[in-house]
């Protein structure tokens, strides 16, 4: 998940929309190490509840986003066949759509000519850009924010080509 104190003040400032693009086949997020590997081990993510406190955070900052009409939308580019990490994703994208968001997925040799940005972002209202960097093995290594029209602009095209692209969740299997 992102960091939750930025990400919460610039969601609560959208008025729009909020777009996330994820391009990564693994994430190594120390907060998520533990239900990760018990879902390696049992094949079954052990987190779906909206309402648990593990996602009340994350729930309750969508909700309120989408109930003041802003849409939020994820779009993930993946391997095939999928890491084990995106079979974790994928199990808990349930707890994203109870949330309020919509999620779709793009198998990555369907993106191979669309210009993409190198790294995974967030998307707010078409101007502001958070990016987030990531460590070789996938560990957070902070996030960068952006203002400049052009990156913006860049960002809002690559992420509509993708979604225009990609498989709702509910039609794509891992």
């Amino acid at each position: 998940m992102p960091n939750v104190t930025a990400f919460s003040e610039l969601l609560a400032g959208a008025e729009h929309s909020a777009v996330h693009l994820e391009m990564r086949d693994s994430y190594g997020i120390a907060g998520e190490a533990e239900e990760f590997e018990q879902f390696q081990r049992t094949g079954v993510h052990p987190d779906l509840d909206p309402e648990g406190v593990g996602w009340s955070g994350w729930v309750s900052m969508i909700r309120s986003a989408v109930a003041r009409g802003v849409v939020v939308r994820r779009a993930r580019i993946v391997s095939e066949p999928v890491t084990e990490y995106i079979r974790y994703e994928h199990a808990g994208t349930v707890v994203n759509l109870a949330a309020g968001e919509q999620v779709r997925w793009l198998p990555r040799r369907h993106a191979s000519d669309l210009a993409l940005p190198g790294n995974d972002f967030w998307l707010f209202d078409g101007r502001i850009v958070r990016f987030n960097h990531f460590t070789g093995d996938g560990a957070s290594a902070g996030p960068e924010m952006c203002e400049d029209p052009a990156v913006a602009k860049l960002c809002a095209d690559a992420f509509e080509a993708v979604w225009e692209r990609a498989v709702p969740h509910e039609q794509y299997t891992v």
